[in-house]
């Protein structure tokens, strides 16, 4: 098919899923759009028998900034938040957010071929989960990743792949970056595990072609025996319930109370506009973390 948000390429085994909404970083929305579009290039990549690996990438300054927060609270059907208005209800809210995150984050983590994130520049909130949902991930030096997404208010809740990150960093570090938010270096990342390898910017393209070619020498069958081995043990371990936790927690989220003297990201939004309102969120932290 033929994408406008999505680049998508094969070249023998390896096929490149490339994020294409510089403009916005590549900022997800969260229906229709670039979201649609990534899961026909899933499917695409599914379905191609010689696609053995499956290398995301973003267009442009970095690999993705999160979800579009223009779209946050409104594509439920919030209003301005003014006395008067009818409130989204919860079924609303449970269907988007189960589509949410039981069809993007749970596909990719257990996606019938290998997968590998390149990462530069921002990696943040929705680009953050993705990477730590593939297989394998390798990051610029200099990228920045981070769940600054949480300093929307959730503090260690609604998110999908918190098991994940827990198994793969231990649960203090999970909880640093959960309940903080604080920006890891590339380097920082590899450090901690988050990722398998940080390298120079320049070498980036060339590492992640050099990893994707030694996986591609895998069989055909040997990856699918291995990724269905894979599905199972990870629900034994009990990895994917954070998809279904993360789905309802984010429902519950969507319906917080604010007290006086707590920072409203919705209010801010509505009052002083979207910039105003993302800058003073982590602006709040500057200097604590």
């Amino acid at each position: 098919m033929s994408y406008e948000t999505i680049i998508y390429e094969r070249t023998r085994n390896l096929a490149t899923i490339t994020f294409n909404r510089p403009e916005r970083l590549n900022a997800w929305p969260f229906r229709g759009g670039m979201t649609e579009e990534f899961h026909a290039a899933l499917d695409e990549a599914a379905e191609d028998d010689d696609v053995k690996v499956v290398v995301l990438v973003g267009a442009g300054r970095c690999f993705s900034a999160g979800h579009d927060l223009s779209e946050v609270g409104t594509v439920y059907g919030y209003g301005t938040g003014r006395p008067g208005e009818r409130r989204p209800s919860q079924r609303v809210r449970l269907k988007l957010d189960f589509e949410a995150f039981e069809r993007n984050h749970r596909r990719v983590f257990l996606f019938p071929k290998l997968t590998v994130a390149q990462i530069h520049g921002y990696c943040v909130g929705e680009g953050l989960i993705l990477a730590e949902c593939c297989d394998m991930a390798v990051v610029a030096e200099d990228a920045q990743l981070s769940h600054a997404d949480q300093r929307m208010g959730f503090a260690g809740s609604g998110q999908g792949a918190l098991a994940i990150l827990v198994a793969t960093v231990g649960l203090k570090r999970a909880l640093d970056l959960l309940l903080t938010g604080r920006v890891l270096s590339g380097k920082e990342a590899a450090e901690i595990g988050l990722v398998n390898q940080a390298v120079p910017p320049a070498e980036l393209g060339e590492t992640v072609a050099r990893l994707a070619e030694a996986l591609c020498r895998l069989p055909r069958d040997g990856i699918a025996i291995g990724k269905a081995h894979r599905a199972i043990m990870y629900e034994a371990m009990g990895l994917t319930v954070g998809f279904p936790l993360g789905a309802t927690t984010h429902t519950l989220f969507t319906n917080l109370r604010w007290e006086s003297d707590e920072y409203n990201f919705f209010k801010q939004r509505r009052d002083q506009g979207l910039r105003a309102a993302i800058h003073k969120r982590d602006q709040r932290y500057r200097d604590l973390v």
